[in-house]
């Protein structure tokens, strides 16, 4: 089936057509995606510039904030943009753009929380061989997967959707590109490809979310074993990754675990996991982490001194 198709462009009918509703959206969404990328580059660089926090747990959740921070950029600064604006236009290459950058960092996000319970699994698991096992070779391995997973779950879905045709109506009751939305707009029978996507989107989110529970009820269960202190620091960590996969798992498991349509309340679910659940994450592994809060405290106070000691000098 080739690309033939009479739209050029398409209508996003955006969160809400309320303008007072979008007036205090636009502030909400800002301000969410201000602390999205404060919060998440802050993380990545804190991380990259401590070397205290050269263990491989750190250098995954750098990964996870960087996913994270372009993640929402490819999301938030669109949505913000509609609404400020009446008509709400994407042209037909950048949906396709929009939808390949969503599904690739969406995808390559689920690949790298597996490779994190991984690390916390050994760490905890088999604390003795966590250096040898997790070493910076390795760990460089497990993110390069995690990369070429999400680019190959991302080509599937965009070769599936930019093959279709597109005949009219190009009216998008949503805020962003997605599959469900944009099979419902082809001028053919997309009940193949919709069982495509559950594979490849909903089936694999819901196994490796089981998979991932297990792991951590296995992590859980070895800590009987430790001590007190390290018992209490395991459990910070694992509740942590857990409520992190939770908020990023549930939604999309509950957006494609299911027969091709759009319910009303799609628009709410996919704005949890595209704009609310990357703010979130780095205030869930900093807050409940003494270690990187710690860090966070030197790393900047030590380069505001050295900030202010030039600025002395150059007065």
């Amino acid at each position: 089936m080739g690309n033939n198709n009479n739209v050029t462009e398409f209508v996003l009918l955006g969160l809400t057509q309320d303008p007072e509703g979008q007036k205090a959206l636009f502030v909400m969404i800002l301000l969410i995606y201000i602390v999205t990328m404060v919060g998440n580059l802050l993380i990545v660089v804190t991380v990259f510039g401590s070397p205290s926090l050269g263990s491989p747990m750190y250098f995954f959740l750098a990964y996870l904030s960087l996913m994270d921070a372009v993640y929402s950029t490819v999301i938030s600064p669109k949505l913000i943009i509609d609404l400020l604006c009446d008509k709400k236009t994407i042209s037909f290459p950048a949906c396709m753009g929009q939808l390949f950058l969503e599904h690739f960092f969406g995808g390559s996000e689920v690949f790298l929380l597996v490779m994190m319970a991984y690390d916390r699994y050994v760490a905890i698991c088999r604390p003795l061989h966590y250096l040898t096992v997790m070493n910076r070779q390795v760990c460089i391995l497990l993110i390069v997967v995690a990369w070429i997973g999400g680019l190959v779950h991302s080509m599937v879905q965009l070769l599936f959707v930019y093959s279709l045709p597109f005949c009219g109506p190009n009216i998008i009751d949503h805020f962003i590109c997605d599959m469900y939305p944009l099979l419902e707009l082809a001028c053919t029978d997309t009940y193949v490809i919709g069982l495509t996507v559950i594979a490849n989107g909903g089936a694999i989110c819901m196994v490796i979310f089981i998979l991932l529970l297990i792991s951590y009820g296995v992590i859980l269960n070895s800590l009987k074993s430790h001590s007190p202190e390290g018992r209490r620091k395991a459990l910070s960590t694992c509740s942590s990754h857990t409520t992190v996969v939770v908020l990023f798992f549930v939604p999309c498991i509950f957006m494609y675990v299911r027969p091709v349509s759009n319910l009303p309340i799609d628009k709410s679910v996919t704005l949890v996991y595209t704009v609310i659940t990357p703010m979130l994450n780095p205030l869930i592994y900093t807050l409940r982490n003494s270690e990187m809060k710690n860090a966070m405290e030197k790393f900047w106070c030590k380069n505001l001194t050295k900030g202010r000691i030039r600025m002395c000098h150059l007065n």
